[in-house]
């Protein structure tokens, strides 16, 4: 497959070991198969950038994917809460930490590759109000549908990592990308205001439901 790595500097070599340890997935070198969406992350502080291109097989590689079966939006939730900055506001965040590390968490430590969405300020923003009790997992799985800010696919291991093959680079100029990608960032979250949030949806799953009920990964109810 070909992927894309959209950054400020050229990346002819990426590093194993490299990379900041609080991103979604933990440390690794995190790219997409959508070079629009690349162009877009190149120019994240409104400077210009590089999309830089490889190809990558994936064949024999261990994947760890979010959107297969068996993986849903809480697995995902609980693997940002292990490596990202969350604000626990409440003793129920803080318990909802405590619950979903223990039920949800998913090994990646053998993982070569892990696949899944991308959590930039609005899919974050629905993470941290699921996990203060502001919203329900009903609510927040169609937030993550919303505003299509894409996929990533992380390269985790130094067999992943030797298995990327550079192929190039082209310039992204901030002027023609970075409104591109603030209007990506304004539909999703004008689409999630329209939800009315504010209202207590009766029925749903809400993280104190989902404590005091002992919902697990097996539980229709997330399917």
């Amino acid at each position: 497959m070909r992927l894309y790595h959209g950054s400020a500097v050229i990346v002819n070599k990426p590093e194993y070991g490299k990379g900041k340890p609080y991103n979604d997935y933990g440390r690794g070198f995190y790219c997409t198969e959508d070079i629009d969406l690349a162009r877009e992350w190149s120019v994240d502080n409104n400077h210009d950038g590089y999309v830089n291109s490889y190809d990558f097989d994936m064949g024999g590689m261990n994947v760890i994917d979010f959107g297969a079966a068996g993986l849903g939006v809480l697995h995902w939730i609980t693997i940002l809460l292990m490596n990202r900055r969350f604000e626990l506001e409440t003793p129920l965040a803080n318990e909802a930490y405590r619950y979903l590390t223990d039920r949800f968490a998913v090994d990646v430590k053998s993982a070569d590759v892990i696949k899944g969405y991308r959590a930039d300020d609005s899919y974050f923003s629905y993470a941290q109000a699921f996990v203060n009790g502001q919203i329900s997992v009903e609510q927040l799985a169609t937030a993550m549908r919303l505003g299509d800010l894409g996929e990533q696919i992380m390269i985790r291991s130094r067999r992943a990592f030797d298995a990327l093959e550079y192929v190039g680079c082209e310039g992204v100029w901030a002027s023609e990308w970075y409104d591109r990608k603030m209007a990506r960032d304004l539909a999703a979250r004008t689409a999630y205001h329209n939800m009315s949030t504010s209202a207590f949806n009766k029925g749903e799953l809400y993280m104190i439901r989902i404590i005091e009920e002992e919902v697990g990964p097996d539980d229709p109810r997330l399917q």
